[in-house]
């Protein structure tokens, strides 16, 4: 299986796409790597590692598209990018998914445009790995749409289902909508009628409210956008105010070294689940093709998770059984 990495995205390029290629593909005996970027660069890079040369190859793109850049500049003005040729050399067939922790609209855009969408597919979405006292669990729309009409929420609801139970391992997830009540007659007019529609799924457990997220009480938060997208930027901020607040409480008890390490040690492994580099990314759910995306900041760590989720995706044929559902 061929896995094409943009080896200049993020804040850390080319360092970090490389080394968490190059630890995927120890990992990994069948995988064989495709590096996306400036070709130098990326064997300047590959240098300072031990790999299988025989399995790396490199695809030579000399424009990096940065996060100034607008989404639709991967189409207008940098034809030659990373995400742009990556993702035409997934098309052509030359791999079997790209991952980028670079431009998440540049990405999206390029996505759907070179990879168009899976049939009956009304349009893709992007969903976010979010924290619960179970683990992992998806938030979908994380930002893509907006807004939604009733068809999304029902082809996000199924598309999220199998991308939970095949990636993240949970047997028949449960689907809530996220509204300001529980009751069926809550919200707006378009979550009331897409309430009626999602009953059309029997995982589906009906209206869940923002108490209900962290607590696990579903596996596949249901909600549009731009809810979806301040929910996760706010989830994002938990780990660091959480660690600041205990800080302040210990330095106000006068807690000696020991404590405090203790104490942080604690606070680390009850927030593992706050831990995005253990998912690494999540795809563009809904395209024809293996797109995923990572966090701008990921480590190498992250980068390796990412891949390593992308074969995973491969081979359960992700969009296989998308399409089955759908149509």
């Amino acid at each position: 299986m061929v896995i094409a990495v943009d080896a200049v995205g993020g804040d850390h390029y080319p360092e970090n796409p490389v080394s968490g290629g190059v630890q995927a593909l120890n990992e990994i005996p069948e995988l064989e790597l495709l590096f996306v970027g400036p070709e130098n660069l990326i064997k300047e890079e590959l240098a300072k590692h031990e790999y299988d040369s025989e399995r790396v190859d490199i695809l030579h793109a000399p424009e990096i598209i940065s996060m100034q850049d607008s989404a639709s500049a991967v189409l207008k003005d940098k034809k030659q990018s990373s995400i742009s040729l990556g993702l035409q050399s997934h098309k052509a067939g030359n791999c079997h998914g790209f991952v980028s922790v670079g431009h998440t609209g540049a990405l999206l855009t390029a996505s759907t445009v070179f990879l168009g969408k899976i049939e009956g597919v009304y349009r893709p979405t992007v969903a976010a790995i979010f924290p619960t006292v179970n683990g992992v669990r998806i938030l979908i729309d994380a930002g893509a749409n907006l807004t939604l009409k009733e068809e999304m929420y029902y082809q996000f609801a199924v598309m999220g289902m199998i991308f939970t139970e095949e990636i993240l391992k949970v047997k028949n997830p449960k689907i809530g909508l996220l509204n300001v009540g529980e009751e069926s007659e809550k919200g707006t007019d378009i979550l009331k009628s897409s309430y009626l529609k999602l009953k059309e799924l029997d995982n589906f457990i009906g209206n869940i409210e923002g108490k209900d997220i962290l607590n696990a009480k579903a596996d596949v938060f249901l909600t549009d956008g731009f809810t979806g997208n301040i929910l996760l930027k706010f989830g994002e901020s938990i780990p660091a105010v959480m660690q600041k607040m205990v800080k302040e409480q210990l330095d106000l008890v006068s807690a000696d070294d020991e404590l405090q390490q203790q104490v942080f040690k604690i606070l680390t492994k009850a927030m593992h689940t706050f831990d995005y580099e253990q998912i690494g990314g999540v795809p563009f759910l809904g395209v024809n093709g293996v797109s995923f995306v990572g966090h701008g900041n990921s480590s190498v760590l992250a980068v390796k998770n990412m891949i390593k989720s992308a074969v995973r995706c491969v081979d359960q044929e992700v969009n296989k059984k998308i399409k089955a559902f759908l149509n």
